[in-house]
């Protein structure tokens, strides 16, 4: 007896033909042309990309600025978890379809059932079918995957009405590990007119490297839910987000009366992220140029970004600059909070630690040329839960987290460089104690401690 094959559902393309070419060697032409003129990612290996998901002539470009990178990781990542908007059909919380393949002029892509059935026993997450039939948040996203990544499974989610939590909830079920990409969909700001759409534009991208999804609603962003959850878990997991690319429709196609706003961003793990060693060096000359602007003309530098300067260096980013004078340290001030670009913030903290720490006079001509310069950039720290001081120092990851520990209005700061000196993770959290102005044996259940992380160059 022959068993019979097992019949296979497809969802069939809704927006071929409208949104991209339906025939295949067109759609690949066109998302090639796409992934060919981007400009090199800052981001080797992204956890999460926001991209966009209009018409290909119109927001293509700017999601193959977010899609041209992952070709280097083709045959690492497996498995795509890819959300998108409702823009048609209203629901409570999030929906997926019940097929087993998605089809594109490009071919097939399977649905991973295992891992979307994980996904389903949560609260809030349905089979809806309907939500999908003209919808394209999702769809237009595959021929770039498709391309990028060869082959892969998708987990496709739509987000209804649904709180950032839910998102979350969701992406903790599926985030996964190296094979895993997540993928959020959304436009930017709708039909206004070109430098009001800038602004806006602007204005978001850096609300979203600050991991501020609850301050983004519907006006900055169309696929706000998702991002939101998409930021929850950034915070959570310790990632950094850089914007890639901002334009809008008035840049690709179309007039400037009223456009639409297109962003792509990478998020990866702040931990093990890494900017480019042309940028290092810019931060270091930069760094020097602001000590000697300062010996010069007693004040900080006004700098201002060329045309063609890194997006890694255009970040909302915090930094700490040390000064060392032959091998010792002369001066050490930064910022624990991004609230500028990293270039913007690196020149401010250099000047500050050669002319503004009060444990040091102000540095002098006959030392310039004889100092060290070392730059740490900061993940956006996040509050630790621990019961007592013992616990405190079991949590703590000896050469990798700094820490900021405040009670009342004392407060103190260790960079990880400090775990030199101090390798026992119990000395590190009493001489933190001291630098707070807090006696050793301090304890109080008002004690707040934050873990960062940092990105560390030049001296130490």
């Amino acid at each position: 007896m022959v068993n019979a094959a097992p019949h296979i559902s497809i969802k069939q393309p809704a927006v071929a033909d409208a949104f991209y070419p339906g025939d295949k060697e067109a759609c690949t032409d066109i998302v090639e042309q796409c992934l060919s003129s981007a400009k090199p990612s800052p981001v080797s290996t992204p956890k999460v990309i926001v991209a966009p998901h209009a018409g290909f002539v119109f927001s293509g470009p700017i999601a193959g600025t977010a899609y041209a990178g992952l070709r280097a990781r083709a045959g690492t990542i497996n498995r795509v978890v890819l959300l998108g908007p409702a823009h048609r059909t209203p629901f409570k919380g999030l929906a997926t379809t019940s097929v087993d393949a998605w089809a594109t002029p490009l071919g097939e892509v399977p649905v991973d059932w295992p891992t979307l059935r994980d996904v389903l026993a949560l609260p809030g997450v349905q089979i809806l079918d309907e939500a999908f039939s003209e919808e394209h948040s999702v769809e237009v996203h595959l021929p770039f995957l498709q391309r990028a990544l060869g082959s892969f499974e998708l987990v496709p989610l739509l987000v209804g009405d649904a709180s950032h939590r839910d998102v979350a909830r969701a992406l903790d079920q599926l985030w996964g590990g190296p094979e895993t990409l997540i993928v959020i969909s959304s436009d930017l700001s709708h039909f206004h007119d070109y430098d009001t759409a800038r602004k806006m534009d602007g204005e978001t991208s850096r609300k979203i490297e600050l991991l501020q999804g609850d301050k983004i609603d519907g006006n900055g962003a169309c696929g706000h839910r998702g991002l939101g959850g998409a930021l929850l878990q950034a915070r959570r997991r310790d990632l950094r987000v850089t914007t890639l690319d901002v334009r809008n429709s008035g840049d690709t196609r179309g007039g400037r009366d009223k456009v639409v706003g297109y962003g792509s961003y990478a998020m990866e793990y702040a931990e093990s992220a890494r900017i480019s060693h042309d940028d290092r060096e810019m931060l270091k000359r930069a760094s020097r140029a602001a000590l000697k602007f300062g010996l010069e003309h007693g004040r900080e530098p006004e700098t201002q970004f060329g045309s063609d300067i890194s997006s890694a260096l255009t970040a909302m980013r915090a930094s700490f600059v040390t000064i060392t004078l032959d091998g010792k340290l002369r001066g050490c001030i930064g910022s624990l909070i991004a609230h500028k670009p990293l270039l913007l913030d690196v020149v401010s903290s250099a000047y500050k630690a050669g002319f503004g720490d009060r444990r040091f006079e102000p540095l002098t001509e006959d030392e310039i040329d004889r100092i060290g310069v070392g730059v740490s950039i900061l993940s956006t720290p996040r509050r630790m839960t621990f019961s007592d001081e013992a616990d405190l120092v079991r949590q703590i990851r000896p050469d990798q987290d700094g820490l900021i520990m405040q009670d009342g209005d004392k407060r103190g700061i260790f960079l990880p460089s400090v775990w030199e000196s101090l390798p026992k993770s119990a000395d590190f959290i009493r001489n933190l104690k001291r630098k707070a102005g807090l006696p050793l044996d301090h304890w109080s259940d008002s004690l707040q401690v934050y873990r960062y992380t940092t990105e560390s160059f030049g001296v130490k």
